[in-house]
């Protein structure tokens, strides 16, 4: 285990990162970390601040992306309570698989491949509700953020949103999720703006589908 003091680098990513939300196409809000907060989360990743992954662990609380479509984890914060690594630990998730970096309001969830999801290691995957499975975004966890801050966001989910979401998910805590129904792995919920939406606890949705995908493929 390597100290705190060893962890903090002299060439830090996370100006980098700063300029790059202050630029963002997306619109993107930083929350602030508290320092026990944040000295506790990258101890418990043993990553230095010159990695996008420690920097965005010590610097933020998190980060809401787009209106909060997606929930980048920091150290946690009074609206966003779920921490880096930690999230791994409550979902019972060992770090050695991969390390849930980011969600998003319907059920999609970003990780890191330790190796669970195949050779590609270092590579973040998404987990697609609409398809219970797990998809390679072929970029490193830096060149993802880089993506999400400068990509097109919105046309990535442009199938996943309807008419009036932003409204609705304003009033949507960062640490819950929308149940949709029919489920849209499902014919009968591929139109979006008809299913109904329903908050819940992100922890009960990543089970749900986590169960729903090793019931229907058991490769997954």
């Amino acid at each position: 285990m390597r100290a705190y003091r060893d962890l903090l680098s002299d060439d830090p990513a996370w100006p980098g990162i700063a300029a790059l939300v202050a630029e963002a196409r997306t619109p993107t809000v930083v929350l602030p970390p508290t320092p026990d907060a944040a000295r506790a989360c990258l101890e418990g990743l043993q990553v230095t601040t010159r990695s996008t992954l420690g920097a965005i662990a010590h610097e933020t609380g998190g980060m809401l992306v787009d209106h909060g479509w997606l929930r980048i984890l920091g150290c946690g914060h009074p609206t966003f309570t779920r921490r880096i690594g930690q999230w791994n630990a409550d979902l019972g998730v060992p770090f050695g698989q991969l390390l849930i970096v980011a969600d998003d309001v319907v059920g999609g969830v970003f990780a890191i491949n330790a190796g669970a999801l195949g050779p590609a290691r270092g590579n973040v995957f998404y987990f697609a509700p609409d398809t219970l499975r797990w998809e390679d975004t072929e970029r490193g966890h830096s060149a993802w953020l880089h993506w999400v801050l400068a990509g097109d966001v919105a046309l990535y989910y442009q199938d996943m949103r309807w008419p009036g979401w932003e409204s609705e998910i304003a009033q949507l805590r960062a640490d819950r999720a929308l149940s949709l129904y029919p489920f849209p792995w499902t014919v009968e919920g591929q139109d979006i703006a008809r299913v109904s939406r329903r908050s819940v606890p992100a922890a009960e949705l990543w089970r749900f589908q986590m169960d729903m995908a090793a019931k229907l493929d058991p490769r997954s």
